[in-house]
This record gives structure tokens, C-alpha cells and sequence, in this order.
């Protein structure tokens, strides 16, 4: 097999890491020919991965009697992808048989039309969110599969336009990718003077001290559903995308007034609402400190369905690039099948 499973990510641990575990057979069936891979194949793995170190394993790390059996490994990680499967739903591109002993990759192919699914667009986010996640720099998994350094470029960029999908879902409003480098290759003035010409509280002046050259100032998404009456007083969410494994550090918490006072005089009366949107799958416990400390957070088990929900007049600046994500998907997936076969 092509991918490599962390063995001490998964059984080295009291908590077994059984998200490490699903991604891993996720991956699997997205890289078979079949589309398609046992469930089994995750003990099978676990117990070629570690025979020799196994027993070390027991004495130093769990003792016997937490050790997981291979019943336990199983049983876990097939029911965290059931609980994938089930909050995501018409989003999630796989799909487990009646008895979970096969796990099928289902996302759909893009036709050549110019018309894009909400399930085609939802899928494919997911798969982003699944192949960030496990970059060389995050995970092991992709060792021999990994994608090219354009391949990974282009990843991070659609996955930023993804993202302005799903923000535009969550608000029912418009959204606008403000991110560097921009898809109209404006300029940061100019584009903030486009998105508020449509908003329109407060007016867009750089003032004394701000930054002279700045590219985004750490904003990456505007969203917001302004009043037919042009008054303040409306949802604006500001967005940060993160896919990197230093993501804990980019949250916008603090940082919104220092920018509204940089660029803006009058400054927006109306408050704006951080999100952080990442690829990762967070675990309850941490996912609940994540939000106190980072704000509102779209994550792998969120940010699909959003973007799956998106209208084009919301996002008609970037539409054209979700379909490219889908392709993109599809490419690589080609590409390492025709070099493994």
C-alpha cells in the first residue's frame, strides 16, 4: 500500500487516535482503483506496522490492560467515520456498506458542463480538508502519495475560495475572498473600497502609522448580509484561513479594532464577527477551547456542508474556481493512480 500509517499516533497514546485512523482508510479508498477499501485494512496495518515494537508499546506507554485490541481499533474508527457520515451527509464523499466492512469513495466526477453540484462542490471541499490535513508537515499518511509542490499551492489557494463559499452559507449573505494574492489581482485599497461600496458603514481611509504595503492584514474573507435600508447594524463575518500546523497562532480575536482603526474613518459602527475556517478534524474537548479563545470555527466537520449550500450570485467572483477545485481532486487522484499502476 501506497500510504504509510502512524502506528504511535494511533496506539501510543491512552486516547486512541481515531481520527488519524479514519483518515487514513479515507485515503485509502480515495487512492484505490476500486474506489473502495476494507475496514479490516486499518488492523491489518496497525499490526504490520508495530509487531515488533508492540510489546515496548504495552510497558512504557499504555500498560496491558489499556492496550486497544484490534476489536476496539476497529469498532472506534469505524464509527468515527459513521459520525462523519452522518453530520455531513450529502457532503461527504464516502460512504460505509450496512455492516461497515467497506468504506467507498463516492465523490462524483465534474461533467464538462459549466453547472456544479452543491453535493460536487460539499465533496470536494471535504477531500481538500482531508488532503490538507495530512500534508508531510501535519502527518506521515501521504509519505508516498503526496502532492507536488503545485499541486499543494493550488490545494491552499481554492481551499481559501472554498472558504469563502461556506462563509457566505453560514451569514446567507455575499462573500468576498480578500486574501493575498487576490483572483482579480487587486490591490488591498481597492479591493476594500469595492467590498464597502456595498456594505457601506464607515468609509475606507488608511490612516497614520498603518501599514504602507499591506496584503491582507491577516483578514482572509469578508461575509455579511446587509438591510435593504443601508443602515448599520447587520452580520459582517472577517475569516481566517488557516492550513497550516501553526493555525493556533492566526486566530483574529483582538486584531478586528486595530484593523477597522487602520483603515477605516468613520469606522464601521456595526461589529464584526471572527471566524477561523481550517481543514482539521478537532476533537470535542479541544474544539470547545478552540472557539473560546479563536472565535467561531469552521472546521472539516462544518465548513463542507456550508460551502455545498453556496449560491453563485453569492461568490460570483470566485464561483468559476470551485469548479476547478473539483477537477483538481480528480487530477490528482488520476495522477497517482496512472504512477502507482
Amino acid at each position: 500500500m501506497m500510504l504509510s500509517l502512524p502506528i504511535e499516533e494511533i496506539i501510543g497514546k491512552k486516547n486512541i487516535g481515531y481520527d488519524i485512523a479514519a483518515d487514513f482508510l479515507e485515503l485509502a479508498a480515495f487512492l484505490s482503483c476500486e474506489r473502495a477499501v476494507a475496514t479490516s485494512v486499518i488492523v491489518n496495518e496497525a499490526s504490520i506496522g508495530a509487531p515488533e515494537d508492540y510489546a515496548q508499546l504495552e510497558d512504557e506507554l499504555i500498560g496491558n490492560e489499556e492496550l486497544p485490541h484490534e476489536e476496539e481499533l476497529l469498532c472506534g474508527t469505524i464509527e468515527r467515520i459513521s459520525e462523519r457520515q452522518c453530520v455531513l451527509r450529502t457532503s461527504y464523499p464516502f460512504c460505509l456498506n450496512s455492516r461497515g466492512e467497506m468504506l467507498n469513495y463516492n465523490k462524483a466526477f465534474t461533467s464538462s458542463s459549466d453547472d456544479i453540484s452543491g453535493d460536487i462542490i460539499g465533496q470536494t471541499a471535504y477531500m481538500m480538508c482531508l488532503l490538507l490535513s495530512n500534508l508531510q508537515t501535519m502527518s506521515p499518511i501521504l509519505a508516498h502519495a503526496h502532492p507536488t509542490a503545485c499541486e499543494e499551492r493550488e490545494l491552499r489557494t481554492l481551499f481559501q475560495y472554498f472558504s469563502t463559499a461556506a462563509l457566505a452559507a453560514e451569514v446567507r449573505g455575499r462573500a468576498w475572498s480578500f486574501g493575498f494574492p487576490r483572483s482579480d489581482g487587486s490591490g488591498f485599497m481597492s479591493k476594500l473600497n469595492d467590498i464597502w461600496l456595498v456594505l457601506g458603514d464607515g468609509r475606507v481611509v488608511r490612516q497614520a502609522g498603518a501599514p504602507v504595503a499591506p496584503k491582507d492584514d491577516k483578514i482572509d474573507v469578508f461575509a455579511a448580509r446587509p438591510h435593504a435600508d443601508g443602515m448599520p447594524g447587520f452580520p459582517i463575518l472577517v475569516g481566517q484561513v488557516a492550513t497550516g500546523i501553526d493555525y493556533r497562532e492566526k486566530y483574529l480575536v483582538g486584531h478586528v479594532e486595530a484593523f477597522k482603526s487602520r483603515w477605516f474613518a468613520p469606522q464601521p459602527v456595526t461589529k464584526m464577527i471572527e471566524y477561523m475556517i481550517i481543514p482539521f478534524a478537532i476533537k470535542d474537548d479541544d474544539f470547545i477551547d478552540h472557539v473560546r479563545t479563536m472565535g467561531n470555527i469552521l472546521h472539516r466537520l462544518r465548513m463542507p456542508k456550508r460551502a455545498a449550500e453556496v449560491k453563485e450570485n453569492q461568490v460570483d467572483e470566485i464561483y468559476e474556481y470551485l469548479k476547478k477545485g473539483s477537477q483538481m481532486i480528480d487530477n490528482y487522484r488520476n495522477r497517482i493512480l496512472e504512477t502507482t499502476t
